[in-house]
């Protein structure tokens, strides 16, 4: 084993612990968007889609008895031969309110499993979390520490006007008189 590192270019583990640090803190924000995108959907089922959607049911249902109202009226006034166009508006309203009705209980369905779902998913961004926090946090420390000690190396042992045989002691004694 040498007495001797050789220590050539220190700016590529620099360089290294540079894009570790950078890639540390792209994934923390990507992480942190991920989780309010979580939590933003979360709210979005739960709250905002059943309010709309029971809006809509309440609106279209309006505009069904309104187009069953014009129907009714058509059909018993003398100066509407056939009542085509209002009973094309009743069917209209009506396919209309039962979209909005499925679309509520689909909302509800989904507000239901969507943390059974999305909390195993949810857990593995933890995870990563931890292994951002700590592991590679460790390693950014631990490259810190390598430049300090390789530089002070470097520093110490610096090449001198000596020749390297003076240096090492074991070539020293094995050398030939």
């Amino acid at each position: 084993m040498a007495d001797q590192a050789r220590i050539s270019n220190l700016d590529a583990i620099e360089a290294f612990r540079s894009a570790l640090i950078v890639f540390i803190a792209k994934a923390r924000q990507s992480l942190d968007q991920a989780q309010d995108a979580v939590k933003k959907t979360r709210g979005w089922l739960q709250t905002e889609q059943p309010q709309y959607w029971t809006a809509q049911i309440k609106a279209r249902q309006k505009r069904l008895d309104q187009a069953n109202a014009e129907l009714m009226s058509a059909r018993m006034s003398e100066f509407v031969e056939s009542p085509t166009v209002q009973q094309m508006a009743v069917r209209k309203c009506r396919y209309a309110l039962e979209e909005a009705q499925q679309k509520l209980e689909r909302t509800k369905h989904w507000a239901r499993d969507y943390d059974r779902s999305v909390d195993p998913l949810s857990r593995k961004l933890d995870g990563l979390r931890d292994y951002l926090d700590n592991d590679l946090a460790r390693a950014v420390s631990f490259l810190t520490e390598i430049l300090k000690i390789l530089t002070a190396y470097s520093e110490a042992h610096a090449p001198s006007a000596a020749p390297m045989v003076e240096h090492n002691p074991q070539s020293a004694t094995d050398s030939p008189p």
